[in-house]
């Protein structure tokens, strides 16, 4: 209960991903492999029905919806390593706001690059934290130090790895994981420096989704038709 307590934010979201994907394994008759057509039903990410039907809540849920065993495993032990981490650095408020606009900003750059494909899965919210960690690196990288080329160097080698993996294997999404990245390394030398900045975060979080979300119709009604 005590190690609850201290990182609460990552257990908890750790819980509602397994709780959903449960839920999705029983509708999909296996607990290995996710139907695709009952995580489109439960709020995947696809293109037509998010931009053209305006189904714009997709981007939020298809960030609790994982394709199978070995895809929620590899998400939730990554965000077990690293959430922890987060919840040391980060109150509870720029946490969430860090993997929430990750998040949400990663799924619409899927939607621009894959205007066609179906996408799920927490990874953007998650390179986000990452980013996060290396914002706050930099951010005190005078009081840090060796810690902060320590990390750097981590961090570098872990970014390289998942760009050759995910233009090696199909299906995985690096142009969310990419934006993740940047969208947590700005919140995360923002609100590492004050807390308060988190205003400021938002705000211009929300304005850049309300921008891409702007355009995305246009684009998509000329690519369907």
């Amino acid at each position: 209960m005590k190690e609850f307590s201290r990182y609460k934010v990552t257990y908890s979201i750790i819980a509602i991903n397994s709780v959903i994907y449960l839920l999705s394994a029983l509708f999909s008759g296996s607990i290995v492999d996710m139907d695709m057509h009952v995580l489109v039903d439960m709020g995947a990410l696809y293109g037509p029905l998010t931009v053209l039907k305006g189904e714009w809540w997709r981007l939020f849920t298809a960030m609790f919806l994982h394709g199978g065993m070995t895809h929620i495993l590899m998400n939730m032990v990554s965000l077990y390593i690293i959430g922890r981490g987060m919840e040391m650095y980060f109150d509870t408020k720029s946490y969430l706001s860090i993997y929430l606009f990750s998040g949400l900003l990663g799924g619409l750059v899927s939607l621009y690059i894959h205007p066609a494909s179906v996408g799920i899965g927490a990874s953007g919210a998650i390179f986000g934290v990452f980013g996060a960690l290396a914002g706050f690196f930099i951010a005190h990288r005078k009081h840090l130090g060796e810690h902060t080329k320590a990390f750097m160097k981590e961090f570098t080698v872990i970014i390289v790895i998942n760009l050759v993996i995910g233009f090696s294997i199909p299906n995985v999404d690096v142009s969310a994981h990419v934006a993740g990245t940047i969208v947590g390394f700005i919140g995360g030398y923002l609100l590492s420096k004050d807390p308060k900045f988190i205003g400021i975060y938002s705000g211009l979080m929300v304005l850049l989704m309300l921008a891409i979300m702007a355009y995305l119709p246009t684009m998509y009604v000329q690519t369907f038709t």
